[in-house]
C-alpha cells in the first residue's frame, strides 16, 4: 500500500475519532439537559425544540437543535454544544460580562441612539448588551448567536441585521427586536427580557416571566446591570455638575 493510501487511512481513523468524540458530547449535553428539565429548571419542551421557538441564544432548545443538525459538508453531526452552564450565563458567549455597569463606554452614544429610535430606556439595552455579550462585539454562542446582543441567524435576518458582528447593526438590531417585545408584552420590561431570552411563546404560555431557573436569573441581572449603569451616570452627572 503506497503512502499516500496510508495516509488517507490515517485521516479516515482521525475523522472517525472525531465523529465519535462529538456525539459522546452530544449525548452528554442531552442528559445534562434532560437533568435539568426534570429539576424543573428548564421547561418541558426544551429537548423537543418546538417549531416557531425563537428566544435569544440562552434558548438550550436552539443549542441542542444546532447540535445535532446534520453536517452536509462533512457527513458528520455537528459539533455538541458546551453544556447548559456554557450557555445559562445570558447567552454563553465567548465575551466575559463586566461586574458593574460601567463597562461598554465606547458604545454608549449607539446605545443611546437605538434606546431613542425603538422606544427603550437606554439603560436596559445597555444591561442586555453586558449580560447576552460583556461588551464582545465578536461574541458567540454555542446556539449560533452571535455580536453583542446575540442574535440568533434567523432572528437577525428577520430584523434586517446583514452583519451580527458589527457593532453599530448588533445594537440596533437587538433594540429594535427588544422594542418589538416590548411593545407585543404591553410595555412590560421584565416580560420583553424574559421573551429575549426564553422567546415570546413561553412568556405567553405562562402570563408573565415563565418559572425557568436560567431566564428569572436573565432578567434580574439585565435590570441589575440597568440600575447600575443608571447610577454611576447618575453620579457622573453630579459630579460634573459641582
Amino acid at each position: 500500500m503506497s503512502a499516500q493510501a496510508l495516509g488517507g487511512v490515517s485521516t479516515g481513523i482521525a475523522a472517525g475519532e472525531a465523529a465519535v468524540a462529538q456525539r459522546v458530547q452530544q449525548l452528554q449535553a442531552l442528559i445534562e439537559a434532560a437533568g435539568k428539565v426534570a429539576a424543573g429548571e428548564l421547561p418541558t419542551n426544551t429537548l423537543a425544540s418546538p417549531a416557531g421557538a425563537q428566544g435569544s441564544s440562552g434558548d438550550f432548545a436552539s443549542a441542542l437543535q444546532a447540535a445535532t443538525a446534520d453536517d452536509t459538508a462533512s457527513g458528520v453531526i455537528g459539533s455538541a454544544p458546551s453544556g447548559y452552564q456554557a450557555l445559562a450565563q445570558g447567552a454563553g458567549a465567548t465575551g466575559a460580562t463586566g461586574a458593574s455597569g460601567e463597562a461598554g463606554g465606547e458604545y454608549e452614544a449607539l446605545i443611546d441612539q437605538a434606546a431613542s429610535r425603538n422606544g427603550l430606556d437606554p439603560a436596559v439595552l445597555h444591561g442586555l448588551i453586558q449580560q447576552e455579550s460583556g461588551f464582545d462585539p465578536s461574541a458567540t454562542s454555542s446556539a449560533g448567536a452571535s455580536g453583542l446582543t446575540q442574535l440568533m441567524p434567523g432572528t437577525a435576518s428577520s430584523l434586517g441585521v446583514a452583519d451580527p458582528l458589527d457593532p453599530s447593526e448588533s445594537i440596533e438590531g437587538g433594540a429594535r427586536y427588544l422594542g418589538q417585545l416590548t411593545s407585543e408584552f404591553g410595555g412590560n420590561t421584565e416580560d420583553a427580557l424574559a421573551a429575549y431570552n426564553a422567546g415570546p411563546g413561553a412568556v405567553e404560555q405562562y402570563g408573565g416571566i415563565p418559572p425557568y431557573a436560567e431566564t428569572q436569573s436573565y432578567v434580574s441581572k439585565v435590570l441589575g446591570y440597568a440600575e447600575s449603569y443608571r447610577q454611576s451616570h447618575a453620579t457622573t452627572v453630579t459630579g460634573a455638575l459641582a
